[in-house]
C-alpha cells in the first residue's frame, strides 16, 4: 500500500455537508489554511430538507451565499402546518408574526439537499478552502494525547497523512472517527424513532400563502412529514417507534403506502400523486432517527460538529440549523485559539456549553410537542408522554444532555429540571390545543416562552448577519464564559 505525505494545514475538516462547509469557510475567511475532506462526490443525496430562517438569513448570509440561494429558487417556507394536538383540524404558525423574523427574513426554504449542499461546498472553495472529494478519512493522528492530523484514502486507495493544528469531525452520525474524541455516545431511552420515506410527484399543496409550508400530521403509529420541494416534487416520510422495525422490513414501498393509508390527511394530499421510482429520489429509504448525545464534544486538537456530536428528532426541522450553528461556534473557537486570544480549553468549553444548551432547547420542544398528542389508545404516543410520568424519561434526558463541560445548572437532576420547565410546557400545550381557526396563520407560537427560547440563538445570528456585528447584550451564558467578538468570528471577554 502506497503512503504519501501532504503539506500541513491549520485545520482539517472531515465532511462536506452544511456543518463542515460552514466551519471550514468561516475559518478560511480569517486567513487560515483549511483542508476539507469529503468521502463522496457532490452532488449527493441527503435528507433534512426543511430549513429555519436563521440558517437562510443568518448563517448563509455570513457565508456569502445569499445570492446563490435566491438564484436556486428553492421553495419558500413561511412557517409550518400541523395536524397535531387535540384539534382535529390542521393549524398553522407563521415566522412573520415574530418581530425578530418580520419582513424579508420571515421565510425559510424547503431545499433539495443535493443542490443546497453543493452551493455551500462550492462557496467554501471560493473562499479559499481546499476541498478534496472521494477522500475517506479512516483515522486521526495522535501525538502526546493531542490529535494532530488525519489519515485518509483517496479514490485510488492511496493513503495520505495530513497534519494540522485542529481536526473537525463534521461527518455526521455515521462518523468513522467520532469515537476518537473519547467517552460514549448516549442514546435517548424514549426518542428512538425509525423514519421510512420516499418522494412523490403531483402531490397536493396547502392553500396559499402557506403552500410551501412543511405539513406534519400525527396518526396512531407516529407522524408524517410532507415537504414540498418544488411545485411537483414532495418529500414524504413516516416517523415510527423503534418497536415498529418489523413494519419497515421487506417491501419498503408496500410499508410506506400502507402507513399513508393509515393517515387520512396525507392520503388525501397524495391521492393524485405517484411515487418517484428512478434517479436519486427513486428509493424508499429507512433511517434510524435515534436522538443521542456524546459525552464530550472536544479533546485537544479535535472537535465534533453537527450530527457527529448529537442528533435530535426532526419534528421542528432542526437538523441543518444545529449543524450550521455548531459550525459557527466551532469556527469562533478555532479562530480564537489559533490567534492566541484564549487558551484552547476555554475556547472549546464555550463551544460545548453553547451547543449543548441549544440541543437541550430543541429537546425541550420535542418533549413538549410529543406530550401534546391526545390519542391515548396509540402505543406510540403513550410511550412519548414523559412529562406526566414519574420521570424516567426526564432522567434519561438529563443524562443525555448534561455533559461534563456544560455546567448547566438546570440539567443537574430530573426533579429540578421538571420544576423549572413545568410552566413553560403547560403554556405551550395550552397555546397549541386551542381549536383551529380558518386557513392561514392561527397559532402565534412565538407567544410561547418555549418557542422563543428555541429560536433565540438563531435570531441573534440573523441580527449579526444583517448588521455585521454580533449581538450578545445579556453577557456570558455561564459564569466565567465568553461572548462573541464584535465581528462574531471569535470569542471575547464580556465588556471588551
Amino acid at each position: 500500500m502506497q503512503v504519501e505525505d501532504d503539506h500541513e494545514f491549520d485545520v482539517v475538516v472531515v465532511g462536506g455537508g452544511p456543518g463542515g462547509s460552514t466551519v471550514s469557510t468561516l475559518v478560511a475567511m480569517q486567513g487560515y489554511r483549511v483542508l476539507l475532506l469529503e468521502k463522496e462526490e457532490f452532488p449527493r443525496y441527503q435528507i433534512g430538507e426543511s430549513l429555519l430562517p436563521s440558517t437562510v438569513h443568518g448563517i448563509c448570509r455570513l457565508l456569502g451565499v445569499s445570492e446563490e440561494l435566491e438564484k436556486a429558487a428553492f421553495m419558500p417556507k413561511r412557517g409550518g402546518t400541523f395536524r397535531w394536538g387535540s384539534s382535529p383540524e390542521p393549524w398553522t404558525f407563521s415566522f412573520s408574526v415574530s418581530a425578530t423574523f418580520s419582513g424579508p427574513t420571515s421565510l425559510a426554504y424547503q431545499v433539495e439537499r443535493m443542490k443546497f449542499d453543493q452551493i455551500l461546498l462550492d462557496n467554501a472553495r471560493d473562499k479559499g478552502v481546499e476541498v478534496r472529494e472521494k477522500s475517506s478519512v479512516v483515522d486521526v493522528i495522535e501525538e502526546d494525547g493531542r490529535v494532530c492530523g488525519v489519515l485518509y484514502s483517496d479514490v485510488d486507495g492511496v493513503r495520505h497523512e495530513v497534519r494540522s493544528r485542529f481536526v473537525v469531525d463534521a461527518s455526521g452520525n455515521k462518523s468513522r472517527i467520532q469515537s476518537r474524541i473519547g467517552g460514549t455516545r448516549h442514546y435517548s431511552d424514549f426518542f428512538q424513532n425509525i423514519a421510512l420515506f420516499g418522494y412523490f410527484e403531483g402531490g397536493k399543496r396547502l392553500p396559499a400563502p402557506n403552500s410551501g409550508n412543511i405539513l406534519c400530521a400525527a396518526f396512531n403509529s407516529g407522524w408524517f412529514w410532507y415537504i414540498p420541494l418544488t411545485d411537483e416534487l414532495t418529500s414524504v416520510g413516516a416517523v415510527l417507534r423503534r418497536e415498529a422495525l418489523e413494519r419497515v422490513q421487506g417491501d419498503r414501498e408496500k410499508a410506506l403506502m400502507g402507513l399513508i393509508e393509515e393517515c387520512p390527511l396525507i392520503a388525501e394530499y397524495l391521492s393524485e400523486a405517484r411515487r418517484v421510482e428512478s434517479g436519486p429520489y427513486g428509493e424508499v429509504r429507512v433511517r434510524k432517527d435515534y436522538s443521542y448525545c456524546q459525552d464530550t464534544f472536544w479533546r485537544p486538537g479535535m472537535v465534533l460538529v453537527g450530527d457527529a456530536a448529537c442528533f435530535i428528532d426532526p419534528v421542528f426541522s432542526s437538523g441543518v440549523h444545529l449543524a450550521t450553528y455548531s459550525g459557527l461556534l466551532a469556527a469562533r473557537s478555532i479562530n480564537s485559539s489559533l490567534s492566541g486570544d484564549f487558551e484552547e480549553k476555554k475556547c472549546f468549553e464555550e463551544y460545548e456549553a453553547r451547543y449543548r444548551n441549544e440541543y437541550s432547547l430543541f429537546h425541550d420542544f420535542l418533549v413538549a410537542f410529543y406530550d401534546m398528542h391526545q390519542d391515548e389508545d396509540s402505543y406510540f404516543w403513550t410511550a412519548k408522554k414523559v412529562m406526566n410520568s414519574s420521570a424516567p424519561g426526564l432522567e434519561s434526558f438529563v443524562e443525555l444532555v448534561g455533559g461534563g463541560a456544560s455546567h448547566e445548572g438546570g440539567l443537574v437532576n430530573a426533579a429540578s429540571y421538571t420544576e423549572q420547565r413545568e410552566s413553560t410546557f403547560r403554556e405551550f400545550s395550552e397555546l397549541v390545543d386551542r381549536p383551529a381557526g380558518e386557513s392561514g396563520t392561527d397559532r402565534d407560537l412565538f407567544d410561547s416562552m418555549l418557542v422563543q427560547s428555541v429560536l433565540e440563538e438563531g435570531a441573534k445570528i440573523q441580527v449579526h448577519a444583517a448588521l455585521g456585528e454580533a449581538v450578545d447584550d445579556e453577557g456570558p451564558m455561564r459564569e466565567g464564559g465568553l461572548v462573541p467578538s464584535a465581528d462574531g468570528m471569535r470569542w471575547a471577554d464580556f465588556g471588551y
